[in-house]
């Protein structure tokens, strides 16, 4: 099986309480908790961060359509948040509202929602995932 990136990201954490510094093949950000639970909240924290991920691909993947259609819709908008619930087991469930800057004939919302669920990280996250740790 290939690779999706070209390169690992990476991370490391020294002795400050859970910051961390990721890299990525074009340079750092820092990832952090919130001072609720005794983080500094110098970043994002990771629940933030993976749904950054769901909300970049899928603002991407609907422009890229968009444009490809020649539709006249120059602002999207996206909104998330997640809830976990333990029912013998842990259930996630990921909120996302998109909206644009005007208004949308029906057919075109529908069909700019079946796009959504196509973006890939959205793909990723209702199939199933391995992680494979190594010490």
């Amino acid at each position: 099986m290939e690779n999706l990136l070209e390169n690992n990201i990476t991370g490391k954490i020294g002795t400050q309480k859970y910051l961390c510094t990721i890299s990525w093949r074009n340079g750092t950000f820092v990832m952090d908790e919130p001072e609720s639970i005794e983080g500094k909240d110098l970043g994002p924290d990771p629940y933030t961060t993976l749904l950054a991920s769901l909300a970049g691909c899928t603002l991407s993947t609907l422009r890229m359509y968009i444009d490809r259609k020649g539709w006249d819709i120059p602002e999207i908008n996206i909104s998330l948040n997640l809830a976990q619930e333990n029912n013998p087991e842990l259930t996630t469930t990921i909120s996302r509202t998109i909206t644009f800057s005007n208004e949308i004939e029906e057919d075109i919302k529908n069909r700019l929602l079946i796009i959504a669920e196509k973006c890939p990280v959205s793909k990723i996250l209702k199939n199933t995932v391995l992680i494979n740790t190594t010490i």
